[in-house]
């Protein structure tokens, strides 16, 4: 039997490079909604919600904002926003800056949820992201995720807020 050749497009070197990346995308989201859904009964994407809400103003942020913010349709979001609300951790108004528009807004139980989940969260981002690198190669992921996402879409990404939903 003859061995099938891949197809061409990427070199060796292109293509090892590919393969590492193409499975940290797949175990670096594992592992930290692992993390999650264990010691806090959160998805990385419901995670991520939460902290959109403790950092905006007044906790309260539009739905189509977050779902901008979250790379997503309007539609997962509300579905998201609707497990967190049987939670008691976020909960839905009408924007009385526009009637026709809903917030999702941060329950006290949700930024309570936020400050106990965050620290863990983090702890193992340092552990699994930044241990393993050294101030040289944080500076370089920094700057190679960028410039992915930017070519990716050039319209201008989340960045972090002055202060953290955890106090920093």
């Amino acid at each position: 039997m003859t061995r099938a050749t891949p197809p061409s497009g990427l070199d060796s070197a292109q293509l090892e490079v590919w393969a590492a990346v193409a499975t940290l995308l797949e175990r670096l989201p594992a592992a930290l909604d692992a993390q999650l859904q264990r010691d806090s009964d959160l998805t990385r994407f419901e995670h991520g919600l939460l902290f959109a809400l403790g950092t905006a103003p007044d906790r309260a942020l539009r739905m189509s904002t977050l779902a901008g913010y979250a790379n997503c349709t309007l539609s997962r979001v509300s579905r998201a926003v609707t497990r967190l609300e049987k939670k008691g951790l976020v909960r839905r108004e009408v924007d009385p800056a526009d009637g026709r528009v809903s917030l999702a807004v941060l329950t006290d139980d949700g930024g309570d949820m936020l400050l106990q989940s965050t620290p863990a969260h983090h702890a193992l981002v340092e552990r699994l992201v930044f241990e393993p690198l050294n101030e040289a190669q944080v500076r370089q992921l920094g700057a190679i995720s960028r410039a992915i996402n930017e070519a990716i879409d050039p319209a201008e990404t989340w960045t972090v807020p002055s202060s953290g939903a955890d106090g920093s």
